[in-house]
């Protein structure tokens, strides 16, 4: 009776370490979350952007533009929209797009983004789906949203 006993305790204590190992994998399923970043290239090719770690929290910052120079100028594009007049002669190349993006649940962050079109930040939402990485911002209840194609 002692053999089967053990035998017994063997077995629960088989089915219990199956069970913990389970659970401990279905908890670390968050680790498997997509990772942003990389190079990617803007919606229209018309920038290349890099998205990194910025303290603890998501950036990306332009690399390159498809078309670098000013037509009328032959000069670096330039940040000409900036509401602060003190950045309109900074190029365009090397400016902060995304900032602060925070996550906020698996494949999902939040933060801010700057629009060198018209010069201003928006809170956007930004969303990674496999090799696609998709920017949401809103004003009222008009929203826009960019998908950038993940570069290599």
């Amino acid at each position: 009776m002692k053999l089967s006993t053990t035998a017994i305790g063997i077995s629960k204590n088989l089915r219990l370490a199956s069970l913990t190992i389970a659970l401990l994998a279905t908890f670390s399923l968050p680790s498997l979350a997509l990772d942003p970043t990389g190079t990617w290239n803007t919606e229209n090719n018309d920038a290349v952007v890099r998205v990194s770690d910025c303290g603890g929290t998501l950036c990306a910052t332009i690399l390159s533009l498809k078309e670098p120079n000013d037509p009328q100028t032959g000069r670096p594009k330039t940040d000409g929209h900036n509401i602060d007049a003190n950045k309109r002669n900074r190029p365009i190349v090397g400016i902060q797009v995304l900032m602060g993006l925070r996550p906020q649940g698996a494949n999902k962050w939040s933060g801010q983004a700057y629009n060198p079109e018209d010069g201003k930040t928006y809170d956007v939402e930004v969303t990674l789906e496999s090799s696609l990485l998709k920017i949401q911002g809103c004003v009222l209840f008009i929203c826009q949203t960019k998908v950038w194609i993940r570069k290599g």
